[in-house]
Formats: C-alpha cells, sequence, structure tokens
C-alpha cells in the first residue's frame, strides 16, 4: 500500500465512526423500531430536552427526527453526540 493509501483508508475509518456510534445510539433510542426518533423517544434519553427543542431539531417539521436531522442537531450542539464507539 502507498502512504497516500493508507492515509486515504485511515482518514475514511476516522470518518465513518462517529456516524456508526450514532447510529448505534439511534437504534437503542428508537424504540419502536421504525427509523425515526419521536419527542417521546428523544425525551426518554435526555429528559432535558423539551418539546421546543425537539420541534427546533425537527428540520422538515414531520413530528420525528431522522438520522440527518439528529446528525444536524449534534454539531449544532443542540442535542448531546452519541458516546458510545
Amino acid at each position: 500500500m502507498t502512504k497516500t493509501t493508507k492515509f486515504t483508508f485511515a482518514a475514511l475509518t476516522a470518518l465513518c465512526m462517529p456516524a456508526y456510534a450514532m447510529a448505534t445510539g439511534v437504534a437503542e433510542m428508537d424504540t419502536n423500531g421504525d427509523g425515526l426518533l419521536s419527542v417521546t423517544e428523544v425525551q426518554a434519553v435526555y429528559p432535558d430536552i423539551t418539546a421546543e427543542q425537539f420541534s427546533a431539531m425537527d428540520l422538515n417539521a414531520d413530528g420525528a427526527l431522522d438520522k440527518a436531522e439528529l446528525v444536524s442537531a449534534q454539531e449544532a450542539g443542540m442535542m448531546p453526540a452519541s458516546e458510545e464507539g
């Protein structure tokens, strides 16, 4: 393997780890298994998150957080990032 290939592989691995950890956290939070997080599911894990904060994270206003909305909320500091990994 060339030095560039090794670096590229290491960089991609490092970039994918948070997404893997986040997906694991979502699976544990998603108690009904629908692939989305309701305000009730989020508050079961993060009881300090209010309905208003949840609504601000719900970018498409469908009443649930999908993975993209969860990532956006975590990146914006609105929700803690998963501590798993």
